[in-house]
Parts: C-alpha cells; sequence; structure tokens
C-alpha cells in the first residue's frame, strides 16, 4: 500500500519532469565506488525511460591525484581547482577521457541505457581558452598571490548539437571535462563549470550535482546542519562571508551561474547514499540543497510540483 502511495506522490512530478533535459554532474569520488555507480546508474535510467532527456557530466579529481601520485607527481589544488602542468594534463587525458568515461558508459549500459562517451574536445563542444594567472586568496593564512593554473581552460563558446541530435535519438551523452582552443591544444576544464555552461545552453530545467557531501552545511563536519534551500543571493552571500570552502565553492559557483543563466533549479545531493537523486525529482519531501533564483512555493495538490515542500526556515542564511 505504502509502494502506491509512493507511486502516486511521483505523479505529478514525472508529469512536469516528462520531456525536461537534466544535466547530471557526477563527482570523481561516486565513479570510484563500482557499488555506488552502479545504483546511481539505475537511477539515470529511470529518469531516461520515464522520458527525461538526460546529459552526464563527470569530473575525476580523486582518480587524477591518485594516479599523478602512482607517478610521482605531487598534485596542487587551489580553491577546489587543480593547478596542470604538462604531466598533469597527460593524467587527465588518461583518466578523464579514457577510464572514467568509460566505467560510466559500462554502468549504464548494463540498466539498459544507450550511452555515448565523449569530452569537450568531440565536435567542437567546449571552445576554452587557457586561463591567465590570476590572483588568489589562501583560505589557511590569508594571504594573496599570483597562481598560474597551467594548462586549464575557461570556457568561451558552448556547441550543444551533436548533444541535442544524441537526446532526439534516445541516447545519453556522457560528457568528460576536457576542451580545446582554436589551435586544438587541450584543456582542463573544471567539471562543474562544464557541467553549468551546458546546461545554460541546452536550457536545462535542471542542474544536479552529485557528490560525497549531503549538501551544503552549515558546519562542514556535520552532516545534520544540511541547508535544505538557498536563494542565489544567500548563496553569494554565504560565498562572499568565506563560509563556503575548499570544493563546495565551485559547485555552488556553477551552480548559482546555472540558475542565473535561465536553468530553473540547481541541485546539490549526496551521490553516497542509495535513491537520493529519485527522492529529490519525484517526492515532496526532497533531498540535498535546492538552489533557486528566489525560495521555491510551498507543493498544492493539483499544482506544479515545487522541490522542498515545506523547508524549514527558507530564509534562513548560513551561520557563521
Amino acid at each position: 500500500m505504502k509502494a502506491i502511495q509512493l507511486l502516486k506522490q511521483a505523479l505529478p512530478y514525472l508529469r512536469r519532469h516528462k520531456g525536461q533535459v537534466f544535466v547530471v554532474k557526477l563527482g570523481g569520488e561516486i565513479v570510484a565506488r563500482p557499488g555506488r555507480l552502479a545504483s546511481l546508474a539505475e537511477d539515470i535510467s529511470l529518469l531516461v525511460h520515464v522520458g527525461i532527456r538526460v546529459v552526464v557530466v563527470h569530473g575525476g579529481g580523486p582518480q587524477a591525484t591518485e594516479m599523478s601520485k602512482r607517478l610521482g607527481l605531487q598534485p596542487r589544488m587551489v580553491e577546489g581547482r587543480r593547478v596542470t602542468d604538462e604531466a598533469t594534463l597527460d593524467v587527465a587525458k588518461m583518466v578523464f577521457a579514457g577510464k572514467l568515461n568509460t566505467d560510466i558508459l559500462s554502468a549504464l549500459r548494463g540498466t539498459g541505457v544507450r550511452a555515448v562517451g565523449l569530452s569537450g574536445v568531440d565536435a567542437d563542444i567546449l571552445h576554452a581558452v587557457r586561463r591567465l594567472p590570476v590572483e588568489m586568496r589562501d583560505e589557511a593564512t590569508g594571504t594573496t598571490s599570483m597562481v598560474d593554473f597551467g594548462h586549464v581552460g575557461d570556457v568561451t563558446q558552448v556547441d550543444t548539437a551533436v548533444l541535442s541530435l544524441l537526446m532526439d535519438n534516445g541516447y545519453v551523452p556522457v560528457l568528460s571535462s576536457l576542451g580545446s582552443d582554436a589551435e586544438g591544444n587541450i584543456l582542463n576544464i573544471n567539471g562543474d563549470t562544464v557541467a553549468s555552461v551546458i546546461a545554460r545552453d541546452l536550457g536545462a530545467a535542471k542542474l544536479i550535482t552529485l557528490t560525497s557531501a549531503p549538501g551544503v552545511l552549515e558546519d562542514p563536519d556535520d552532516p545534520a546542519s544540511l541547508v535544505p534551500v538557498l536563494t542565489v543571493a544567500q548563496a553569494r552571500t554565504a560565498l562572499e562571508a568565506g563560509r563556503i570552502r575548499g570544493g563546495m565553492r565551485p559547485k555552488l559557483l556553477s551552480l548559482i551561474a546555472a540558475v542565473e543563466g535561465g536553468v530553473e533549479r540547481g541541485h546539490v545531493l549526496s551521490g553516497l547514499e542509495d535513491g537520493v537523486l529519485l527522492l529529490e525529482l519525484f517526492t515532496k519531501l526532497g533531498a540535498g540543497t535546492l538552489v533557486a533564483l528566489a525560495t521555491p512555493k510551498p507543493f498544492r495538490s493539483g499544482s506544479p510540483a515545487a522541490e522542498h515542500d515545506t523547508p524549514a526556515d527558507p530564509d534562513k542564511e548560513l551561520s557563521a
């Protein structure tokens, strides 16, 4: 009986989401766990089979770090972004466009999804320019210095025609976060940034970031301090005050950019828990942190579905 009630609760969400484009960004920590990846592939398969058009974008930071160390290279991260010299770029090409992309394709195939592996270099999906040295602030010391990120790219142009073509024909594109400049030089691009620009160019209804955290937390050491809803203004305030740190900063910035660029909703969810993606998309309870231009209105029976039915204190900003 409970299962029937859950199915009925999902109905308005199924109606709303059918035919929409969702961009799902996977963190490397999820892809590294075969059990988690298999479970998530099942969730994505369900989305596809109920008529949702899905693009998967993946990173691979933990795997790139592990491979670098195995090769005797010391990874360097600044505000959650990887400094990429020649050797590190070779690692990124091997790991991102090679092993990880293939592992995701394999997991999706096992659930009956026809998926196609790509990088941003394919079909000129991501045109980028090498990032100029930029002044960055060290969170630990408070000092600033000029940082040269090396072979790291900033996206200047997006062409999602091939992604749309694949979705039109029933395929799920799986995109790794590499791009190139006009001369064909390969550039490493932050996966959250790639997911954001792809979502905007496709006019996606949702950008969903799956990571090892349950969402945006008031206290990074306390999973119970989850913030269920953030408006863009609240998110910017938290970032400017330095209350969002490490790898969550580029994730939240990418969601803000996506929502301001026309994507209806941004989400940060744990990819390490079973069924969280489906819980967020098809129930009133929801999960993780939702990012929107304004606080979503409460769900009303018979009206368009809105995630996070009754968010606790939605106007609350992150505490210090």
